[in-house]
């Protein structure tokens, strides 16, 4: 029975809950490859570490394990003439942080428009967030040399080229 470990694709079914216990995702599949290749919460994957099939697992993610911190300063708010004309809250826009000058392009939510202006937010919608994630461990197989080398799990539940 293989074991989650570095260089190995973890396929979970897993629920998130906010610390209210309110269902962000519930029944979902991710599959992910093991070993700091950023596919999952670096928490999450350092508690998975040695499970096999079957095995459950739950964790409490602070902000910062999670979506991290809210931050005020990614509010922006601009006239609605640099958007397009069927602007309409919910729409998302890339943008950079206000300073950056690198490419260090977040996507902004448009959260409300008024007296032509819009306001837009850079925050990702579960930033600040406590959250409780859930998870049964459903497949753990060897990841192949291109997997590796590509940095993320192929086929099925993965990524399709």
């Amino acid at each position: 029975m293989l074991l989650v470990a570095k260089d190995t694709v973890v396929t979970l079914t897993y629920d998130l809950t906010d610390s209210d216990g309110e269902s962000i995702e519930s029944g979902a599949t991710l599959a992910y490859l093991h070993g700091g290749y950023d596919g999952i919460f670096p928490k999450v994957e350092e508690g998975l570490v040695g499970k096999s099939v079957g095995s459950e697992f739950a964790i409490s993610l602070d902000p910062a394990d999670a979506f991290g911190d809210y931050d005020e300063n990614l509010i922006r708010i601009e006239p609605v003439g640099v958007f397009p004309p069927n602007l309409e809250v919910g729409m998302q826009f890339e943008g950079l942080p206000p300073g950056e000058e690198d490419d260090r392009w977040i996507i902004y939510t448009v959260t409300d428009i008024a007296d032509g202006q819009a306001v837009v937010d850079g925050n990702h919608p579960l930033a600040g967030e406590r959250l409780i994630f859930k998870c049964v461990v459903a497949d753990v197989r060897s990841a192949s040399s291109e997997e590796i080398a590509h940095g993320h799990p192929h086929g099925l539940h993965g990524v399709h080229h």
